[in-house]
C-alpha cells in the first residue's frame, strides 16, 4: 500500500484526475454496457423498427453531413495539385504526404479566424446567408443515388439503394432546392452593406435565373425518353453497356446541361459573382472566419453535386461501362457455352465465433509472416522495424483482398466505385477548365444564356418530342 500511495503521490494533478476516470471506465463501462444490452436494447429495437422512415432520414442526413466536408477538402486538394501540375509547379508538399493534409489545415485555419461582422450590416441576414447557401447544396445530396439497390433472384433491381430518399419527382426536387442558392447569395450581398457585395449578389441572381431555364429544359427531352424523374430509375435504365447511356441519346441536352450547370455552380469561366478583378470577392467580400468557410465549402460541394448529376443523368450513374453478366449471356447465346460471372457469397455472420478468432489470430500471424523475411535477410534491421514493415504489408494485402471480395460479392461496392470514378472525372474537368479558360465578360455571359443556350434547349426538346411521335406512329409498340 505504501508503494501504491507513493506512486499516486508522484502523479500530477491531471494524472490524479485522469487515472480514476480510466479505472471507472474500465470497471464500470463493461457493467453498464451489459445492463444496457439486457434492458434497453429490446426497447431501442422496437422504437427503430416502428419508425424506420425517420431513422433512415436521420442516418441519411448524418452520412451526408459527414461526407460533404471531406469531399470539399478532397476537391480543394485536387484543384491545388492539378493546377500546379498544369502550371509546371509542385503544389502543396509540406503538410502530410505529398501535401495531402494541406486543404484540411487551410480549412481549419479559416474556421479559427475572427468571425467579423461589419458595423452597418444586417446581422441576422448576414449570419443566416452562409447557412442557406450551404444547406441548399447539402440538401441536394438526399436524392443522388450513390449505388444500386438490391437485386431479386431474377436479377431485377428492387426499390431503395444507396440513396437518402428516392421518389418519382427527385429531379424536380434537385432543381427546386438548387434554385434556392440564389436566395442565400442575394442575402449575403444585400446584408453586407457593401457595394461590391451587392453587385456580386445581383450578378448571382441574374446568372442563376438566366441559366436555370436552359438547365431545366435540357433534361426535358431525357424525361420524355425515360418516362420518369426518379434518379434511381434513370440510373437503372442506363444499364448493360455504355450504349444505353443517355449522353448518346441526348448529346445536345448533355452539352447544354454541362454548360448551364457550370454557370449555376459559379465555376470558371462563369465565376462572375466573385470576380476579384472587378468586384473584389463579390457577395463574400465582407465575410470571414466560419461564415466565409461555409460559403467556401458550399462552392466545392456544388462542384461534386454538379459532377454527380451529370454522371447520374447522362453517363450511366453507378453502372459499369460494360456489364460482364450481359457480355457472358451474349457469348453463351452465340456459342452455346455456359459461362457465368464469378460470384462469392459473403456472409461473415455465418462464421460465428470463428470470425472473432480469425480477427484475433490472422492479423498477428500474417504480420509475423511478412516481417520474417526482412528480419532474416537483413541482420542490421531491428526486430521492431521488421514488425512495422510486416504490419504495413499485412494492411495492404488485407485491404486489397477485402476490396476484391467485396467487389465480387456485393454488387453495390462496384456501383459506388464506378459512380465515384465518373464523378471525380468530371471534377477533374472542372479543375482543368479553371486552369485553362479565361473569365468571360458579364454581358457575354448573359447573352450566351438567352441567345444560344435557350434556343438550343428548345430545339433539343422539339427534336426529341418529334422523334418520339414519329417512332410511335411507325411502331406503336415501341
Amino acid at each position: 500500500m505504501t508503494a501504491i500511495g507513493r506512486s499516486l503521490g508522484n502523479l500530477t494533478t491531471v494524472g490524479k484526475v485522469v487515472l480514476p476516470l480510466l479505472l471507472l471506465i474500465v470497471v464500470v463501462g463493461p457493467i453498464i454496457t451489459v445492463l444496457v444490452g439486457i434492458y434497453l436494447l429490446p426497447l431501442v429495437i422496437d422504437v427503430v423498427s416502428s419508425n424506420l422512415g425517420i431513422v433512415r432520414f436521420v442516418v441519411a442526413i448524418t452520412a451526408i453531413l459527414l461526407f460533404s466536408i471531406p469531399a470539399a477538402f478532397l476537391i480543394i486538394y485536387m484543384e491545388l495539385k492539378v493546377i500546379a501540375f498544369m502550371n509546371s509547379r509542385v503544389g502543396p508538399d509540406r503538410v502530410g504526404p505529398a501535401g495531402a493534409a494541406h486543404s484540411v489545415v487551410a480549412g481549419l485555419k479559416v474556421l479559427l479566424k475572427e468571425d467579423f461582422t461589419p458595423t452597418s450590416a444586417d446581422k441576422l441576414v448576414f449570419t443566416w446567408a452562409p447557412v442557406v447557401v450551404f444547406l441548399t447544396a447539402v440538401m441536394t445530396f438526399l436524392v443522388i443515388p450513390f449505388g444500386p439497390p438490391e437485386m431479386d433472384a431474377q436479377g431485377n433491381y428492387l426499390e431503395g439503394g444507396l440513396v437518402g430518399q428516392d421518389f418519382n419527382i427527385a429531379l424536380l426536387y434537385v432543381f427546386a432546392v438548387g434554385g434556392m442558392t440564389v436566395v442565400g447569395l442575394l442575402m449575403a450581398g444585400w446584408s453586407s452593406f457593401n457595394k461590391y457585395s451587392l453587385l456580386g449578389g445581383l450578378r448571382s441572381a441574374a446568372q442563376v435565373v438566366s441559366y436555370e431555364i436552359p438547365l431545366t429544359l435540357s433534361v426535358v427531352g431525357l424525361i420524355l425518353l425515360a418516362g420518369t424523374m426518379s434518379l434511381q430509375e434513370l440510373a437503372a435504365q442506363q444499364g448493360d453497356w455504355f450504349g444505353n447511356w443517355f449522353v448518346f441519346r441526348q448529346p445536345l441536352g448533355a452539352l447544354i446541361f454541362f454548360i448551364a450547370a457550370t454557370a449555376e455552380a459559379n465555376r470558371t469561366p462563369f465565376d462572375l459573382t466573385e470576380a476579384d478583378s472587378e468586384i473584389v470577392a463579390g457577395f463574400a467580400t465582407e465575410y470571414s472566419g466560419m461564415r466565409f468557410g461555409f460559403l467556401f465549402f458550399a462552392e466545392y460541394v456544388n462542384v461534386f453535386i454538379v459532377s454527380a448529376l451529370i454522371t447520374t443523368l447522362f453517363f450511366g450513374s453507378w453502372n459499369a461501362p460494360v456489364d460482364i453478366a450481359a457480355v457472358l449471356d451474349a457469348i453463351n447465346a452465340t456459342f452455346g457455352t455456359t459461362l457465368q460471372p464469378l460470384t462469392v457469397a459473403l456472409d461473415p455472420s455465418s462464421l460465428g465465433i470463428g470470425l472473432l478468432i480469425l480477427l484475433a489470430v490472422v492479423p498477428v500471424a500474417l504480420t509475423l509472416l511478412f516481417a520474417l523475411p526482412f528480419y532474416l535477410t537483413r541482420s542490421s534491421m531491428p526486430a521492431w522495424q521488421a514488425l512495422i514493415i510486416g504490419f504495413l504489408l499485412f494492411n495492404v494485402v488485407a485491404m486489397g483482398a477485402a476490396f476484391t471480395l467485396a467487389w465480387i460479392g456485393w454488387h453495390w461496392v462496384a456501383g459506388i466505385v464506378w459512380f465515384m470514378i465518373k464523378t471525380f472525372g468530371f471534377v477533374f474537368v472542372f479543375v482543368w477548365m479553371r486552369a485553362t479558360l479565361p473569365r468571360v465578360r458579364i454581358d457575354h455571359l448573359m447573352a450566351f444564356a438567352w441567345k444560344w443556350l435557350l434556343p438550343a434547349s428548345l430545339l433539343n426538346l422539339f427534336i426529341t418530342a418529334t422523334a418520339i411521335v414519329v417512332v410511335k406512329s411507325i411502331n406503336p409498340g415501341a
